[in-house]
Order: structure tokens, then C-alpha cells, then sequence
């Protein structure tokens, strides 16, 4: 049984990181309908504000309707929202609710069970394993970008496949739910003992959420805006680098899960933070020609991988497994203000022609969460 969990949760996942893809759209739907870059974000960015939103509830809603129930009903919200978002060639309004809210709020509801549902069953590897069920989040962007950019070569518009890949979407999904349930042995947590005041006002979780905050807005600037990045960038260009990011985002959480598992939870963030700061700092020159965009692209996402396996594994740590649940849905909530970095990317572009600024604006800001957690280091020691 633990066998298809893992599997299970895999398949899950590989649906909900389509979003990741949405890169390989934006050109299209700017030419289709007549928006600027800023604008074409905005689903993009909604979904990242409502996605974690959601999750700050789901966790209760998965303890008290149980994993199975959770990932049927966000798979078929996932699913209708990239569907509703394809009637968005004639208003983009639609695309805005599709992608973005109902889209949204069916991933916050199923982004956590298969976190959770995994860490139960695995309770000794923790990083290794959320990183195994979470690497199909980046690896579906992988697939669906390579599906995308095919089939718009053969003319399909962004908006037609926003309608079969939802309806894919939510088939999938909610047969993967049907696997998502507690280890026989399992006890349930009574959630109305949690002290979630306390949680929210502890160092340690303010720090993180900074941390994660900082890192996420660097990995959101990039995977939106990568085509864009390369300015002379064709359509196949963009689309590998979307792969890149995409497969190295996979492969990223299953390793930095791995040595999570092996050090202490601050070092690990603090590396990571750094790699993303260097990668930021470097881009003016790493990003002169296609191969440089590839390379870019694939450390991009090699180290955003690693956010979302180290701080669900140091919440695990700090508080227990059993309330990943609904602790790591309000740190989660990072993603909100993390979310702005894809806006603020695209206007600096719109302006100046170019994404050097906010590269260096987050690159800065993830330098002083790194400070942050060194001169708190004594508060992470578990």
C-alpha cells in the first residue's frame, strides 16, 4: 500500500504543477488578445495568491474529511478551472477566474494531502519522501510544456488546451484520490488542541516564512517570465527552458529532500537561499544566449525545488508529522506575497526591456533572510 501512496501522490502532483507552464503561453494569449506581459501574468499570479491561501484551511479540512475526500474534490476544482479558463479567448476574464481562482483553490485543497499522507507512512524519511511525492510538481510542467509547445506549433491556441488538459486533469487526479488515505496505525490529531496562536507568533515560524518568502518570489520571477528572460528566445527555446526548469525543479526536491534528512534544517535553507541569491545576482551574465538561458534555467529550478521539500520537512521537525497538515498550510501562505514577484517582473520588462532590477531587488532580499537565520541559528537546532 505504501507503494501506490507514493505513486499515487506522484500522478497527483504531475497534474497540480501544470501551472508551472504557463511560460510556454504568454507570447500567445499577449498576440491573441492584445495584453502586455504584466497582464498576461495576472492568472498566473492570482493562482499563487489563491492556491496558498487555501491551504491555511485545507489541512483542517483534510483532518476532518480525511485525505481520499480532499483530493477527489480539489481534483475536480483543478480540473473545472482550466476548463472555465479556456472560454477565455473571448474575455481573458475568464482565464483570470479559471487558472487562477478555481484553479487555485482546487490545488490548495490537494496540494497537502499527498505531503501529509506521505509523511505518515514514512515517518523516518521525511525530506526524502515529500520530496518523491512533490517532485511530480515540478516534473508535470516538464511534460505538459513539452505537450503545449508541440501542439501550438500546429496552431492549437493556449485557450483550446486549456480545456483538454483540465479535463485530463481532473480524471487523473481524482483516481489518484481514491489511494490517498492514513496508515492503519495512525492517530488522529485533534486539531482543536493546537495552540495556532502560539505556532504564528514563534521565532522560528516567522523566520521561515520570511525565508520562504524570499526564496519563493525568486523562483516565481523566473519560472513566469522564462521565455522573456532571453529576449531573443524562439518559441522552442522557451519551451526547453520551461523542460529545464521543469525537470531540474523535480529532481531538486527529491535531492535537497534527501540532504535535508542529514543536516541541520537552518544550514540547508541557508544553502539554498544562497545558490538562488548567486544565480540572481549572476543573470546579466548567464543569460546572453539560448544555451545560457538553458543552464539558467535548470539551476533556477534545480534550487526552487528545494523550497517547497526543506521547510515542510523543518515543520515537521519542529512541531511533528501529524501537524504538517495544517501548520505548513499557513506557512505555505508565503506564496501570497511571493506571488507579486511575477507582476513586478513584468512591469520592470515592460518598462526597461529587461528583468536585471528585480533580479537584484530579490537577490537582496534573500540575502537578508540568510542573515536573519544566521544570527538566529541556536532557535533551529533539532
Amino acid at each position: 500500500m505504501r507503494i501506490m501512496v507514493i505513486l499515487a501522490a506522484l500522478l497527483m502532483q504531475l497534474c497540480l504543477g501544470a501551472t508551472y507552464s504557463w511560460s510556454v503561453y504568454v507570447q500567445h494569449i499577449k498576440t491573441i488578445t492584445d495584453i502586455s506581459q504584466a497582464q498576461a501574468q495576472v492568472p498566473f499570479s492570482v493562482f499563487y495568491f489563491i492556491f496558498p491561501l487555501t491551504m491555511i484551511f485545507s489541512g483542517t479540512l483534510v483532518d476532518r474529511f480525511g485525505p481520499k475526500v480532499a483530493a477527489i474534490s480539489g481534483g475536480i476544482l483543478f480540473g473545472s478551472g482550466w476548463m472555465i479558463s479556456s472560454l477565455g479567448i473571448g474575455n481573458f476574464t475568464y482565464t483570470i477566474l479559471g487558472n487562477g481562482v478555481i484553479a487555485g483553490v482546487g490545488a490548495g485543497i490537494a496540494y497537502i494531502v499527498p505531503i501529509s499522507t506521505c509523511m505518515k507512512w514514512f515517518p523516518n524519511n521525511k525530506g526524502l519522501v515529500t520530496g518523491v511525492a512533490v517532485a511530480g510538481f515540478g516534473g508535470g510542467a516538464a511534460l505538459v510544456s513539452s505537450i503545449a509547445g508541440y501542439l501550438l506549433k500546429l496552431d492549437f491556441t493556449p485557450f483550446a488546451l486549456f480545456g483538454y488538459f483540465g479535463l485530463v486533469f481532473m480524471i487523473l487526479i481524482v483516481f489518484s484520490g481514491f489511494f490517498m488515505q492514513n496508515p492503519p496505525d495512525f492517530a488522529k490529531t485533534d486539531m482543536f488542541k493546537l495552540d495556532l496562536r502560539k505556532i504564528l507568533t514563534d521565532k522560528r515560524f516567522i523566520i521561515l516564512y520570511f525565508a520562504m518568502f524570499s526564496g519563493l518570489a525568486a523562483g516565481f520571477a523566473i519560472s513566469a517570465n522564462i521565455k522573456e528572460l532571453y529576449t531573443s528566445a524562439t518559441l522552442m527555446t522557451g519551451v526547453r527552458a520551461v523542460s529545464f526548469f521543469a525537470i531540474a525543479n523535480a529532481i531538486g526536491r527529491i535531492i535537497w529532500g534527501s540532504i535535508f534528512d542529514r543536516f541541520d534544517s537552518r544550514i540547508i535553507i541557508q544553502l539554498n537561499l544562497l545558490s538562488q541569491a548567486l544565480l540572481l545576482f549572476t543573470s546579466p551574465l548567464i543569460l546572453t544566449s539560448s544555451t545560457g538561458l538553458q543552464i539558467f534555467a535548470a539551476i533556477a529550478g534545480f534550487n526552487y525545488g528545494g523550497i517547497l521539500v526543506v521547510y515542510a520537512g523543518s515543520v515537521a521537525r519542529i512541531w511533528g508529522a501529524d501537524k504538517v497538515g495544517s501548520i505548513y498550510g499557513w506557512l505555505f501562505s508565503a506564496n501570497i506575497p511571493g506571488a507579486v514577484a511575477p507582476l513586478l517582473a513584468g512591469y520592470f520588462y515592460d518598462q526597461t526591456g529587461s528583468f536585471t532590477i528585480p533580479m537584484y531587488i530579490i537577490a537582496m532580499i534573500i540575502l537578508v533572510a540568510i542573515i536573519i537565520l544566521n544570527i538566529n541559528k541556536n532557535s533551529f537546532v533539532t
